[in-house]
């Protein structure tokens, strides 16, 4: 098969090969899916790059974790009736698995896939993986958001965007998003949003508290933790949630104890590599069932053919994508 790899770590267009590699069989329990498209993510380019230290766990990686396509075989106890069945598949390099979705098929424990209805095109779910498994934990985490309020920075983000769909979707009474422009603050309004805030020209807190009655949010989707804090202590109810699952601006915050002590706030830390299966399994199931409720929205950044890998690393490092940056498989 042809696929994408990298034997060290380092800049993309240094170690980034294209070629081929044996064609992988299910094992027991398993759905071998043919892939259409690949999803690439932050973590696959800080793995790739060594990022916080992260070291080559094997010889050589087939980078992502997400994508979808077809499921072309079955191994022995898997489900026979997934054979044939478009899907969407989540961690792809679950657990240090060395084989990603930059590649023509993979090989995965059948609980991975989930069923793409199909007026969702493979493209779109690409997209999902990461970003909407991410969001799922950051909202339900620590139960429903029926009725509440919840902030969601970055709207525009991948995993923003969905933060904002799963939040409606999940009966949150009202959803603000704060943005960076007047383009994107279109991009959460269309997922959703009820309010977007340009964090560079407008005082967010300010605008939050507003809109809100004075009264603040309920939750918080977070993507710049520490870059934020300040901000998120002033709009943060009492006995409210903070989830977050990023803070690259400022990755060494220092932690404002007492004030969210004092508004007994939980603070959820996200790392999806890590949540429990059960949590994997239920956000699987409520992305499945979002994907059928009706129309959802799928932000592409851009599509790239396999052979250039290395470059749709390098357009994802640039910081402009706004949206999901693609490896259409077949091309």
């Amino acid at each position: 098969m042809r696929a994408a790899w990298y034997d060290r770590q380092g800049p993309a267009a240094e170690v980034i090969e294209i070629g081929e590699l044996p064609t992988p069989e299910p094992g027991p329990g398993e759905v071998r899916v043919r892939l259409a498209c690949s999803g690439v993510n932050p973590s696959d380019n800080k793995r790739r790059s060594g990022f916080g230290g992260q070291k080559m766990t094997a010889p050589r990686f087939v980078p992502h974790s997400d994508g979808a396509g077809i499921v072309d075989q079955v191994g022995a106890g898997a489900d026979p009736a997934l054979l044939g069945q478009r899907v969407w598949l989540f961690n792809g390099q679950r657990n240090g698995r060395n084989m990603g979705t930059a590649a023509e098929y993979i090989t995965l424990d059948a609980w991975l896939v989930a069923p793409l209805p199909d007026d969702v095109s493979f493209a779109e779910g690409a997209c999902l993986g990461i970003p909407a498994v991410t969001a799922h934990r950051a909202l339900f985490a620590d139960g429903p958001v029926t009725g509440k309020t919840v902030l969601v920075t970055g709207g525009a983000g991948a995993v923003g965007n969905y933060a904002i769909q799963l939040a409606k979707w999940g009966g949150a009474a009202q959803v603000i998003a704060t943005v960076s422009s007047a383009d994107k603050a279109k991009l959460a309004e269309a997922a959703g949003a009820d309010l977007a805030v340009n964090y560079r020209t407008d005082d967010v807190a300010a605008a939050v508290m507003q809109a809100t009655g004075g009264v603040g949010v309920d939750h918080v989707v977070e993507v710049a933790f520490g870059a934020n804090q300040a901000t998120t202590l002033a709009v943060l109810k009492t006995h409210g949630i903070v989830a977050t699952y990023a803070s690259d601006i400022d990755p060494t915050p220092t932690l404002a104890f007492y004030a969210f002590m004092r508004k007994n706030a939980v603070l959820r830390w996200v790392y999806m590599y890590e949540i429990p299966d059960t949590a994997f399994a239920q956000a699987r199931d409520d992305i499945t069932a979002w994907l059928a409720s009706g129309p959802t929205q799928h932000p592409v950044a851009r599509t790239f053919p396999l052979a250039e890998t290395a470059a749709a690393h390098d357009y994802l490092d640039a910081g402009s994508a706004t949206g999901t940056v693609l490896i259409a498989v077949d091309r």
